[in-house]
């Protein structure tokens, strides 16, 4: 009798690692800096460095901190981060805590809420593909939601080389969970079995 569990068990416990192991996330702070501010002269490009280290994923967030009465994050379109637009974003974040949630694959743009601030390249893009690891064109619209690619912009494949490593604390909190995941398995599996 006990055999006719064992492979029910079997399915309930892979079905149960599939589903926590695709939900894995990491909150990154932004640029690893204390603040969401002007990049220092000995390192203008802190942002773009920074993005481009990290391999960020489905359900990642991105925490900005910064004086809520001195700044702002902008989520914007392409052309307004690379214009410094500030008079109409996507979403306007100013709380000085601000967490953006990457709920959807795509190419997300952020600027300060300051113009003057963003022309000192106070500004981030964050990729982030869909959860079979491809990418799509920008994010655009309320909060990130994919609205397709801007009218009057080229259609390009996005293609990217390899990635810099991640910062220790996100590969160690990936890993830490996939092994929990796993090792919860293992047990279930054992249990099923005896």
């Amino acid at each position: 009798m006990r055999k006719m569990y064992q492979i029910p068990s079997f399915i309930s416990l892979s079905l149960l690692v599939f589903f926590t192991s695709s939900c894995l996330c990491v909150q990154y702070k932004v640029g690893d800096l204390n603040a969401w501010g002007i990049p220092p002269s000995t390192n203008p490009n802190v942002y773009s460095l920074w993005s481009q280290a990290h391999k960020f994923q489905l359900y990642d967030t991105l925490l900005f901190l910064y004086p809520p009465s001195q700044d702002a994050v902008l989520q914007v379109t392409e052309k307004a981060y690379n214009n410094c637009a500030v008079s109409d974003p996507i979403l306007r974040i100013d709380d000085g805590n601000s967490i953006f949630n990457l709920t959807h694959p795509g190419r997300f743009y952020f600027i300060s809420g300051i113009a003057a601030h963003c022309l000192k390249n106070q500004k981030l893009t964050v990729d982030v593909p869909s959860a079979n690891g491809t990418f799509f064109p920008p994010a655009e619209g309320p909060a990130g939601a994919a609205m397709g690619p801007d009218a009057a912009s080229p259609m390009y494949p996005v293609v990217f080389g390899p990635s810099a490593a991640q910062s220790s604390d996100a590969v160690s909190a990936r890993v830490s969970g996939t092994v929990a995941i796993l090792f919860a398995g293992v047990m279930l599996f054992w249990y099923a079995l005896f």
